[in-house]
């Protein structure tokens, strides 16, 4: 049972299906949202489209692997204008730097529900590690694997200078937008038939 909750808890972030379980990320019941300094206030924003798979290993729940696939085009952050400049050349890059993958390397279990996924975060043509924290948030009971999971996620703060994401010229010493974005993440998954 330990096992089987660890394999879950270790969601979205995994994929060698031998003998296991697959899991389809719900998009109309999961939400990849962001936060970031601006001016004195905050900035909000979420990704619209995206998929993802986790395939759980039963047996060597450590070897379970997620992929997840961000549209950059479906950025959202409630203004329109703002939305059109950050896809454009002079940040994302939409049109040239369509997507944002990830795809884990390694889970690891923290605690009954919880576990750390390591993977690679690929975005405006940069890859670089990052380590998903991820916690069950819907109960397991029995040993069977549920038909839908919803995990939490969260992870270490994303310098976006580490991924060239910095606007042209004056705009980014003018922009008042903070380095660090805080991602806040809940997925929903469910079992592939």
């Amino acid at each position: 049972m330990k096992y089987i909750r660890f394999a879950l808890a270790v969601l979205v972030v995994i994929a060698s299906p031998v003998r296991g379980e697959t899991y389809k990320f719900d998009p109309t019941h999961s939400k990849i949202a962001f936060q970031l300094r601006h001016l004195l206030g905050t900035a909000r924003g979420e990704f619209h489209q995206f998929t993802g798979t986790i395939d759980i290993d039963r047996e060597h729940p450590e070897r379970s692997t997620v992929r997840a696939i961000i549209q950059v085009a479906s950025i959202d952050t409630k203004i329109a204008k703002r939305d059109q400049h950050l896809r454009s050349a002079d940040f994302f890059n939409a049109a040239k730097f369509s997507e944002i993958t990830f795809r884990s390397r390694a889970v690891k279990r923290t605690g009954a529900d919880s576990g750390d996924i390591s993977g690679d975060l690929t975005m405006h043509g940069v890859t670089r590690p990052i380590t998903l924290h991820v916690k069950l948030a819907s109960p397991i009971s029995g040993d069977s694997l549920p038909s839908r999971t919803r995990w939490q996620v969260t992870i270490d703060p994303i310098h976006r200078k580490d991924f060239n994401l910095v606007f042209s010229g004056s705009t980014e010493a003018i922009s008042g937008i903070g380095q660090d974005v805080v991602p806040a993440i809940e997925i929903e998954a469910v079992r592939a038939e």
